[in-house]
C-alpha cells in the first residue's frame, strides 16, 4: 500500500506548495478541503493542516477535530493550522499588534525531531495577522522570532501521536530551511520511507490502468503537449493498440508541428490518427476577432471533429485525458465541491458530449512530476521539455481576425524565435515563449522602398507554476539579433517589440 500524507486545505494560497514540497521528498500526498470526510487507512502516515485567509476567532472559522486526528496519526499545523491547534487545546490566539508578513529569523529554543539539522537561527516567511499569545498546558515551545513569542511548538505526552505547529510557512521559497523542516516531519515523525518515485508511479499506474480498462477500447484527443503525450504513453503501455489517439490540425498550430508531432507519436509506437481540418477551422474563424468567440469556434469544431472520428471506431467505452493535479485541486473549493471541472481540462466539454468513462492516469501529478514520469517512460526530451502551448493555439496570439496569411506570418516569426532561443541555450531558462502578431501596421524602410507591414511582439516569461510570472530578462544582443532575423526573413513584418509585462497585472498570453 502506498504511503500517504493528507493535506487539509483551509484556503491558503500556499497549499499547493506544501504538496509540492512533500512530493519533492518522494512522499505521496493529497490535498482535500478541510471539511471532506476521509478514511484513516493503513497507508495514511500523517496529516498537515494548511494556512488560511480566515482567523480562528471568526464565528464561522474552519475547524477540524485535531484531537481525533492525533489519536491515529501525527499532525503538523502550518500557520492557521498551528493557531487552530493551539486554540482547540486551550491556548490563546489573538490579533497581533502588527500584521506579521515577510521574512523573519527563526530562533530555536530547543532541539527536537522537527527542527533537527536546522540552524539555531534560520530565515522563515511569515504571513498572518493573528498570533499565538499563550500555548496550551502540556505544550512545549520549540522556536520563536523577534516579533512573535511562539513560532514553533509541540504537544508533550505519550498517550497520542506527535502534534506539531509552526506559525510560519516552511513550504515557501523564502523559508530557507523549510523543506528540511517538512522532510523532518515526514521522515523523523511520520516514519515515511520516501519511496514514491517516477519509476514506482509508472509501474503502479500501468497495473492500475490494466485493471480499470481490461480489454476495452480507449479514445483520446492528443495535442502534442506534455500532459496528453505522457498520459497516452502510460495508457499505451497498459493496453497497446486498444488506445486510439486523435490529433487534429486546427490550422493554428506552430510551423510544421502537425507533421513533427505525428512522427514523434509514431516513434513512440502510439496508435494515432492525424486529421487535417485546417480549412474547416479557417472557415469557422472567418470574421471573428473577439478572443472568446475564437475560443468557442475552435472548441466547438474540435468536438464535432472528435465525435465524427470516434464514431468510426466501434465499441469505444472510455475517454483518455491528460488531467493533472492542479486541474483537480482548482475544481474543488474549500467552501464546497465544484460541480464542474474547468472546460480546458476536459478538451472543451468532451466528456459531457460523449458520455464515456474517464481514464486520467496523471490526475495525481504536478506538471514537473509529469515531466519526470515522461523521462522515465523514455519520451524524447524535445517533447517532454516543450513549453506550454495554449489550447486555441496561435488563434489567441493573432490579435483580431484570423486569416491563413496571418497564421503563416506568425508561424514563421514564431519558428525563428523559438529556434533562436534553443540555439542560444535560452529555451530551458524560460517557462514559456512565443510571438504575437499585432493588428498594427507601421511604416518601415527596406532598401530604397518604404514598407507598411505588421508588428510582432515577442513574449518570454519565467515562472514556477504559471500562476505568477515575470518577463524573462533576455540579453539585449539576443533580442537585437532575433529582431533582425525576423524582419529580414518574414516578408510582411517590419517591426519587432519585446513584452516586458509581468503577471499580474498582465497575463502570459495576450488574449
Amino acid at each position: 500500500m502506498t504511503e500517504k500524507i493528507l493535506i487539509l486545505d483551509f484556503g491558503s494560497q500556499y497549499t499547493q506548495l506544501i504538496a509540492r514540497t512533500v512530493r519533492e521528498a518522494n512522499v505521496y500526498c493529497e490535498i482535500i478541503p478541510y471539511h471532506n470526510a476521509f478514511e484513516f487507512d493503513l497507508g495514511l502516515k500523517g496529516i498537515i493542516l494548511s494556512g488560511s485567509p480566515f482567523s480562528v476567532n471568526e464565528e464561522n472559522a474552519p475547524d477540524v477535530n485535531v484531537q481525533d486526528f492525533i489519536s491515529k496519526v501525527p499532525v503538523l499545523g502550518v500557520c492557521y493550522g498551528a493557531q487552530l491547534t493551539a486554540k482547540r487545546f486551550g491556548g490563546i490566539v489573538a490579533k497581533s499588534n502588527k500584521r506579521e508578513y515577510g521574512r523573519a529569523i527563526l530562533q530555536k529554543t530547543m532541539d527536537d525531531a522537527l527542527l533537527s539539522g536546522v540552524a539555531k537561527e534560520s530565515q522563515v516567511w511569515m504571513s498572518h495577522s493573528d498570533t499565538i499569545k499563550e500555548l496550551p498546558e502540556g505544550f512545549e515551545l520549540l522556536a520563536t522570532t523577534e516579533s512573535i513569542p511562539v513560532a514553533a511548538f509541540k504537544k508533550n505526552g505519550s498517550d497520542t501521536n506527535p502534534l506539531y505547529g509552526v506559525q510560519f510557512h516552511p513550504e515557501v521559497y523564502h523559508s530557507k530551511e523549510g523543506k528540511k523542516i517538512i522532510t523532518n516531519f515526514l521522515v523523523n515523525i511520520c516514519g515515511c520511507t520516501q519511496n514514491w518515485t517516477p519509476a514506482h508511479f509508472v509501474t503502479d499506474s500501468i497495473e492500475a490502468l490494466k485493471k480499470q480498462i481490461g480489454d476495452r477500447k480507449v479514445i483520446m484527443a492528443l495535442s502534442g503537449g506534455v500532459d496528453s503525450t505522457v498520459a497516452a504513453t502510460l495508457i499505451h503501455r497498459a493496453i497497446g493498440k486498444n488506445l486510439y489517439g486523435i490529433f487534429v490540425d486546427n490550422g493554428v498550430l506552430r510551423k510544421d508541428e502537425f507533421e513533427a508531432v505525428l512522427k514523434m507519436y509514431d516513434q513512440l509506437g502510439l496508435n494515432v490518427t492525424g486529421i487535417d481540418a485546417k480549412e474547416r477551422f479557417y472557415n469557422g474563424l472567418a470574421g471573428k476577432s473577439d478572443p472568446e468567440e475564437k475560443r468557442k469556434v475552435i472548441g466547438s469544431l474540435f468536438i464535432d471533429i472528435f465525435q465524427e472520428e470516434s464514431k468510426k471506431i466501434e465499441g469505444v467505452e472510455l475517454l483518455g485525458q491528460g488531467t493533472i493535479y492542479p486541474d483537480v485541486i482548482e475544481s474543488v473549493s474549500v467552501h464546497g465541491p465544484s460541480v464542474m471541472i474547468k472546460s480546458h481540462h476536459n478538451v472543451g466539454g468532451l466528456p459531457e458530449h460523449l458520455h464515456l468513462e474517464l481514464v486520467e492516469p496523471l490526475r495525481s501529478l504536478f506538471k514537473d512530476e509529469v515531466r519526470k514520469v515522461g523521462r522515465e517512460l523514455g519520451i524524447p526530451a524535445e517533447m517532454i521539455d516543450r513549453h506550454t502551448f495554449p489550447g486555441p493555439g496561435l488563434a489567441i496570439r493573432i490579435l483580431g481576425e484570423i486569416t491563413e496569411e496571418k497564421v503563416q506570418l506568425l508561424q514563421q516569426a514564431d519558428y525563428l524565435y523559438i529556434k533562436a532561443l534553443k540555439d542560444n541555450n535560452l529555451y530551458a531558462t524560460v517557462w514559456q515563449a512565443g510571438a504575437i502578431l499585432l493588428p498594427v501596421k507601421s511604416v518601415g524602410v527596406m532598401g530604397d522602398e518604404r514598407t507598411y507591414e505588421f508588428t510582432v511582439a515577442l513574449r518570454a516569461v519565467t515562472s514556477v507554476d504559471g500562476m505568477t510570472a515575470d518577463w524573462a530578462h533576455l540579453p539585449y544582443d539576443f533580442l537585437a539579433n532575433i529582431s533582425n532575423e525576423i524582419i529580414n526573413n518574414v516578408r510582411g513584418i517590419n517591426r519587432v517589440v519585446y513584452d516586458i509585462s509581468s503577471k499580474p497585472p498582465a497575463t502570459i498570453e495576450w488574449e
